[in-house]
C-alpha cells in the first residue's frame, strides 16, 4: 500500500509539474533576432533529396565501397522561440554511397518520428515509442546488419534501410527496457556494443547496457547516482567500462520554465569518474574524484600493466551554465587521465591547449594502445554559442607527441572526421578520414577524403553536395555487405 501510494503522490507532482511547464512553454515569444540554431548554415532543409549527379574533385580511393552516413538535428516544423534547444529538434540523415571510385548517390531522409509523419501526411512508421519523445537525432552507426539512429535520454533506437528510410522504431527486438545512448562503444573483439544510458525521469539511476552482436540486450545494470547527470559517452578498456558523472545535471527550474533541454551546470554536484568492471554489478563501481569540467566525447581509453587506466577526452571548463539554445562555448583542450583505481585518483594532463572536440581514433584499437587520434578545432569567439565553425582538422600522434594540423581554408565550417582503414590488416593510421565541410559563400557542402597518413597532402578526394548540410553531430562510414 505504501508504495502505491508513494506512486499516487509521484505521478500527481509530475502531472503537475508538467502542467506548468506546457503553460511556461507556450508563453516563451519569439527571438528579436535570427535563432542562432535555425539560421545561416544552421536554416533546416525543407525537403527530402535524392541526387545522382555529383561533382568530384580528385580520385576517390577504389577500396571504399560503402556510405558515409551523417545525423543532426533539422526541424520539420522550425520555431522561433527562445526555448528551441539545438539537441532537440526533429532527426535528419544524411548519406552518400561511394563504390567503385564513384560516389553513387547522396540521399537526406527525415528519422520519422510521430510529428515528422504528421507533418508528411503519412502513416506513423511501426514500433513502440518512450513516453516523453520520439524524436532521433544524434548518432547513426552499423550494427548487427542494420543501421540505427540513436539518441540519448529518451527516445528508442530507429531501424533505417539501407536507402535511410526510417523502417521502425526498435528496442533491439523488445529487448532495451528503457532509453538508450548517442554513443555505443563496440568491443573489436567480440563486436558487442558498450553504454551508458540516463534520462529525465530516472535522477536517481543511470544504467550499463550491452548489446551483443546479434543486437540484442544481454546486461542492463543499474547503477546509483544523485541529481540526474547528462552522461554523453562512454569508454570501454579490456576489464572496465568508463563513467563519467559530471556536474551537468536535470534542472526542475528548467522544467518549470519550459525549457526542452532540461539540464545545466550544478556546483552542488561531485565530479567522479567510475570504473564499473564489465561484468560487475552496480555497487562494484570505483568511484574516483576529478576536478570540476564536462566531457562530451571521449576518445579512447586502456589499461597499463601496472593496473592504471588511460583515457583521452576533450575537456570543457564548465556547459550550460547560462544558454538556453545550444553549448556554450568554452575552452576545451585534448587531455589525457590517468586514472588509479587502487589509490582512486585522476591525474589530467593537457595533451594540447587548443580548444577542440569530436575526437575519434581507429576502432579496431578500441580499448588497447592506440597511437592517433583525430579532433575537430574548434574557433572559440566571445559570446558565441554555436562554436562549431572551425576550418581545421588536428591529428594528434601520441608516441611522438606531435600534432599535424590540416586546414580547409578562411569561411569554411568542418565536421567531425572519422577514420576508415584501408584494409581490416593495415597498420593503425593506414586509411583515410572522411567528414564534411561547408562553404557558406558558395551554398554548398564538399564531403572530403583525407589520406591520413600525410596531411602536408590535397585531399585525395572531394564529393561535392549542391546545398549546405546544416552542422550536425555524429556519423560513421558502414561497409557494404
Amino acid at each position: 500500500m505504501a508504495s502505491q501510494v508513494k506512486h499516487a503522490v509521484q505521478s500527481l507532482v509530475k502531472s503537475g509539474v508538467m502542467a506548468l511547464s506546457s503553460f511556461n512553454r507556450s508563453r516563451v515569444k519569439p527571438l528579436s533576432t535570427p535563432h542562432p540554431y535555425l539560421s545561416g548554415v544552421h536554416t533546416p532543409l525543407k525537403e527530402e533529396f535524392s541526387l545522382t549527379s555529383l561533382v568530384v574533385e580528385g580520385d576517390i580511393p577504389e577500396e571504399l565501397d560503402g556510405t558515409y552516413l551523417r545525423i543532426g538535428p533539422n526541424p520539420i516544423e522550425p520555431p522561433n522561440t527562445g526555448n528551441y534547444h539545438w539537441f532537440v529538434g526533429d532527426g535528419m540523415v544524411h548519406g552518400i554511397r561511394i563504390k567503385g571510385g564513384k560516389p553513387v548517390w547522396y540521399k537526406n531522409r527525415w528519422v520519422r518520428s510521430k510529428d515528422v509523419s504528421r507533418v508528411l501526411g503519412e502513416d506513423p512508421r511501426p514500433g513502440p515509442r518512450r513516453e516523453r519523445t520520439d524524436t532521433v537525432n544524434t548518432n547513426i552507426i552499423g550494427h548487427a546488419g542494420d543501421l540505427w539512429a540513436l539518441v540519448e535520454a529518451g527516445a528508442y533506437p530507429v531501424r533505417l534501410d539501407d536507402d535511410l528510410n526510417t523502417i521502425a522504431h526498435d528496442p533491439f527486438g523488445g529487448t532495451l527496457s528503457g532509453s538508450y545512448t548517442a554513443h555505443p562503444h563496440k568491443d573489436p573483439q567480440t563486436g558487442e556494443l558498450h553504454s551508458i544510458c540516463y534520462e529525465a525521469g530516472q535522477p536517481d539511476v543511470i544504467r550499463y547496457v550491452r548489446v551483443d552482436a546479434e543486437g540484442k540486450v544481454i546486461r542492463d545494470v543499474p547503477i546509483e547516482v544523485e541529481h540526474g547527470p547528462s552522461i554523453h559517452d562512454c569508454m570501454i578498456t579490456e576489464n572496465y567500462v568508463i563513467i563519467l558523472d559530471l556536474p551537468v545535471t536535470f534542472s526542475m527550474k528548467s522544467v518549470i520554465q519550459g525549457d526542452r533541454f532540461p539540464y545545466k551546470w550544478n556546483d552542488n554536484h561531485a565530479s567522479r569518474v567510475g570504473l564499473l568492471p564489465r561484468d560487475g554489478s552496480g555497487d562494484e563501481v570505483i568511484w574516483c574524484p576529478v576536478d570540476p569540467c564536462y566531457v562530451f566525447h571521449q576518445c579512447n581509453a586502456y589499461e597499463t600493466d601496472d593496473g592504471k587506466v588511460i583515457l583521452d577526452v576533450c575537456a570543457h571548463a564548465s556547459m550550460f551554465k547560462a544558454s538556453r539554445v545550444g553549448p556554450e562555448v568554452e575552452r576545451s583542450p585534448f587531455e589525457r587521465w590517468t586514472i588509479d583505481p587502487a589509490r582512486q585518483t585522476v591525474d589530467r594532463f593537457v595533451l594540447d591547449e587548443q580548444s577542440q572536440e569530436f575526437p575519434r581514433h581507429d576502432e579496431r584499437f578500441t580499448s588497447r594502445p592506440y597511437r592517433y587520434a583525430y579532433c575537430l578545432g574548434l574557433n572559440i569567439k566571445d559570446g558565441d554559442v554555436i562554436g562549431l565553425d572551425g576550418s581545421m582538422l588536428y591529428k594528434h600522434d601520441l608516441q611522438k607527441k606531435q600534432t599535424d594540423r590540416y586546414s580547409f581554408g578562411e569561411g569554411t565550417i568542418c565536421g567531425e572526421f572519422i577514420f576508415i582503414p584501408r584494409h581490416d590488416t593495415s597498420p593503425e593510421g593506414d586509411g583515410w578520414l572522411m567528414g564534411l565541410v561547408l562553404e557558406p559563400e558558395n551554398n554548398l557542402s564538399k564531403l572530403y577524403i583525407i589520406d591520413a597518413q600525410d596531411f602536408s597532402k590535397p585531399p585525395q578526394a572531394a564529393i561535392t553536395i549542391p546545398h549546405i548540410v546544416p552542422p550536425g553531430f555524429h556519423g560513421n562510414w558502414v561497409t557494404k555487405g
